[in-house]
């Protein structure tokens, strides 16, 4: 496996940089609530998909190709979650468009979100069928994936909540954060479309 360190290390930046449901809701949140609100989100998904990572190597994946039936309610439930976060951030503002009005996503809800998050399964199973080796210790390489994506993933989510944050500041009108708000709403059930594709 340690040929496969660079690779991996690439391919988590990668995953981990590009938008998606986690960086949309914690772009959001941080340009309602401010950085240091949203660690604690940032801080449940990044254990919670490292989690996620490791249970799936070690023999969660099996499972759903065993029974499909539960992978698609999984997925149902998640598309049905996405669509109540979506509207947590659209009214994140409240009625006056102040910030920091409600709650950001906490720690544990990070977390869970990750088994519903259609590009967290997606990015798992391929960290899991690409990174590993034949005859290689399952549980020390699945280890080691969920280590580099856990490094990875926080400095990621921290860059995202940085770019919300600042952008925060330009959003003082409350027709500005309605409309960063709901776009921001729309950009996270557009990250639906594949996962029902």
């Amino acid at each position: 496996m340690p040929e496969l360190i660079g690779p991996l290390v690439l391919f988590a930046a990668a995953m981990a940089l590009t938008p998606g449901p986690n960086n949309i809701m914690v772009t959001a949140s941080a340009a309602n609530f401010g950085f240091r609100r949203v660690v604690p989100h940032m801080a449940g998904v990044t254990l919670g998909f490292a989690f996620m990572i490791l249970a799936v190597g070690l023999g969660l994946s099996g499972l759903f190709q065993a029974e499909p039936r539960l992978h698609l309610a999984l997925k149902y439930l998640g598309a049905a979650y996405l669509l109540y976060l979506a509207w947590r951030i659209a009214r994140a503002a409240g009625g006056d468009g102040a910030p920091g009005n409600g709650r950001p996503i906490g720690f544990l809800a990070g977390a869970a979100f990750q088994w519903i998050n259609p590009k967290a399964w997606i990015i798992a199973v391929g960290a899991m069928t690409t990174y590993t080796t034949v005859g290689g210790s399952m549980l020390t390489e699945m280890t080691v994936i969920s280590a580099i994506f856990a490094a990875i993933t926080f400095p990621s989510l921290a860059l995202w909540a940085m770019f919300g944050a600042g952008l925060g500041q330009w959003l003082e009108r409350p027709w500005a954060r309605n409309a960063f708000n709901w776009t921001m709403a729309a950009l996270l059930l557009l990250s639906l479309v594949p996962a029902f594709r």
